[in-house]
């Protein structure tokens, strides 16, 4: 039987999440990758236990996390199942929908048939009567914005969800979706971009000042870039690696030798601060608190307490900023 550790509060900083009344920690773990049946269920049973213990409270999903779609949250449904039934009042679980799941004209995208079939599906996978948070995971080209935040809405009504966001949308989206969702009576929480030290569009684009006139929170998702921000890749490409699998999600030809020394001096700024390059670069996101939490993924217990470590040292120094900022700069970013 799991009984976590009684101090699992005491050292992770909580952010509210914009004028809401929600916390999220800084750090929150995402199943994305590493919760499937490939993956060895004690491994995944300990990440989530171990995450648990060090304050992470948050875990983020979405219908089509695995491999195969629909496997990580049936995972979670699980661990919950054997591990955290009596603490689920503790937790924070979101979920997503938007990108293809099942065949079909229904079956992705933004219409309200697909995202409450989607939820009631994703419900179902996890044993669950509701979500904390329920994303639209991507915008709509086709389907009216009205539509899809109406969903997000509904889903609040029925008590399947208690608050909702939105992923993947411009600032201008963001700013329309907020509008709707608050005119309908259910406010927009949370946003969920990519931003790294090596993906600066939220900033670029104005996405984080949108979200900040909004009052609307935010969670970045690949805060490592797939790996890249992390010490794998300092010596070039290794054996095992994402970048040297057949991975979507990073290609080989992204790690140049032009990149590779740029990671060796970013990695050289993150040792004068005691910390891996990993911890800078998520230190890096949550600096100033713009950001509400960073998604980690972990793949065993240590890595996530590598990750989780990186809570102890969240403040730059102007130098290191402009240090920092000149190397991604010469990226041609």
């Amino acid at each position: 039987m799991y009984t976590p550790h009684t101090d699992r509060y005491e050292a992770m900083p909580y952010r509210r999440t914009g004028r809401s009344g929600l916390k999220l920690p800084a750090l929150s773990l995402g199943l994305w990758h590493n919760f499937g049946p490939d993956r060895p269920v004690d491994t995944q049973r300990q990440i989530l236990r171990r995450a648990f213990d060090l304050g992470v409270t948050h875990f983020d999903l979405a219908n089509n996390y695995g491999p195969p779609p629909g496997a990580a949250e049936s995972a979670l449904g699980d661990a919950l199942r054997a591990d955290f039934a009596p603490y689920r009042d503790e937790l924070v679980i979101s979920t997503k929908a938007g990108y293809l799941m099942w065949p079909g004209p229904y079956g992705e995208w933004g219409s309200r048939k697909y995202l409450l079939s989607s939820l009631d599906q994703s419900l179902s996978r996890m044993g669950l009567e509701y979500v904390d948070i329920f994303y639209s995971h991507r915008p709509d080209p086709e389907t009216p914005l009205e539509e899809t935040m109406g969903a997000l809405h509904s889903a609040v009504l029925q008590g399947k969800a208690l608050y909702v966001g939105v992923s993947n949308y411009s600032p201008e989206q963001t700013r329309e979706a907020a509008r709707i969702l608050g005119e309908l009576g259910t406010p927009l929480l949370i946003h969920q971009p990519r931003y790294s030290m090596l993906d600066r569009r939220p900033e670029e684009e104005g996405l984080l000042d949108t979200l900040d006139e909004l009052q609307v929170g935010s969670i970045a998702y690949s805060p490592l870039e797939q790996g890249l921000l992390t010490s794998r890749y300092l010596d070039g490409i290794p054996e095992g690696s994402r970048a040297a699998s057949d991975s979507p999600f990073l290609s080989a030809d992204k790690v140049t030798e032009e990149l590779v020394g740029q990671l060796r001096e970013l990695n050289e700024v993150a040792e004068s601060r005691g910390q891996s390059l990993a911890q800078m670069a998520l230190a890096w996101v949550l600096r100033g608190g713009r950001v509400t939490s960073a998604l980690i993924g972990a793949s065993s217990p240590r890595q996530l307490e590598d990750s989780v470590a990186a809570t102890g040292a969240l403040d730059f120094s102007a130098e290191e900023l402009c240090r920092i900022d000149g190397i991604i700069g010469a990226a041609g970013r």
